[in-house]
């Protein structure tokens, strides 16, 4: 009796597998409907898919609400921070307007080296062979355009005019290796350094500021504009900062290279700075050489 009941359940157990890869082979089938099994089976765990995975997502979806209220709360206490600042900055920079103003009422100055008036003017052309050298705009003698003056983007000085038409301008920039493109600049600090923007670093794309003396000192992260003196440029528009000071080959001066605020490269609308101090006799300056700007 024993061994007969042993073979039963090995025969059970023989046919349940038979079954069981009867099943998965017919489940395998490629097949346009289901069965009702396996119909029930995909309802059933659809549904109780949805039932859990509704309250984990609005969970999850709460802790993430919860992390950005937090985010938003450190950004807005941020930016009330720097409100308050500019606030406290605009009312100093109000205060000395006010006090500029009438400390120049008082000496009769009506004119100052930063004075200028602004002409807008768009890039129309830049040849690929020259294109770090020159740049051609849409403005030129009709629109009150001259030969030196400066030229400029949002984010700072980019050339000079090098020569005029009636309705266009050819403007050579700053990255152009001509000796005689030379501009005055001074470093700003606690003591204005002044020097020269001479020169282009094609490798590491920056400007060279020369003829700085060796006993200043001048560090990284320095703002660099023009200081005005060249006769042509008004003073203060923005050259670009002090990337690193090396001595030159004879150790009397330095020299500053100096990451242009402007991008060369990328140049669309420009705007033309046009001096409104007088400028002084170019033949005086010039003393038989290209004058600084």
């Amino acid at each position: 009796m024993p061994q007969f009941f042993l073979n039963k359940r090995l025969i059970i157990l023989l046919v349940s597998i038979i079954v069981l890869v009867a099943l998965i082979g017919f489940s395998l089938r490629d097949r346009s409907k289901l069965t009702w099994p396996e119909q029930f089976v995909r309802d059933t765990t659809g549904w109780f898919q949805s039932l859990v995975s509704r309250p984990a997502n609005y969970l999850a979806g709460f802790f993430e609400n919860l992390q950005d209220l937090q985010n938003t709360y450190e950004e807005n206490k941020e930016l009330k921070s720097r409100v308050e600042k500019f606030a406290s900055l605009e009312a100093e920079i109000q205060e000395l307007k006010k006090d500029n103003k009438e400390l120049r009422d008082v000496l009769d100055a009506k004119q100052t080296l930063r004075d200028f008036e602004p002409l807008p003017a768009t890039v129309i052309g830049r040849n690929p062979d020259r294109w770090h050298e020159i740049m051609i705009i849409n403005k030129g003698k009709t629109d009150g355009i001259e030969k030196n003056m400066a030229v400029v983007t949002a984010t700072g000085l980019v050339g000079k005019v090098k020569s005029v038409n009636q309705f266009s301008s050819t403007v050579q920039l700053l990255s152009a290796m001509d000796p005689k493109n030379r501009i005055s600049a001074v470093i700003q600090g606690e003591k204005d350094v002044y020097g020269f923007v001479q020169g282009f670093d094609a490798k590491k794309k920056l400007l060279m500021v020369k003829a700085i003396p060796s006993s200043e000192k001048i560090e990284k992260g320095q703002t660099v504009i023009t200081s005005g003196m060249g006769g042509v440029f008004p003073k203060g528009l923005i050259i670009g900062k002090v990337e690193e000071v090396k001595p030159d080959q004879y150790g009397l001066n330095q020299t500053a290279l100096i990451k242009p605020g402007a991008d060369f490269y990328d140049i669309e609308n420009v705007i033309v700075i046009k001096r409104l101090m007088t400028q002084p006799d170019r033949n005086a300056m010039k003393a038989g050489k290209e004058e600084d700007l």
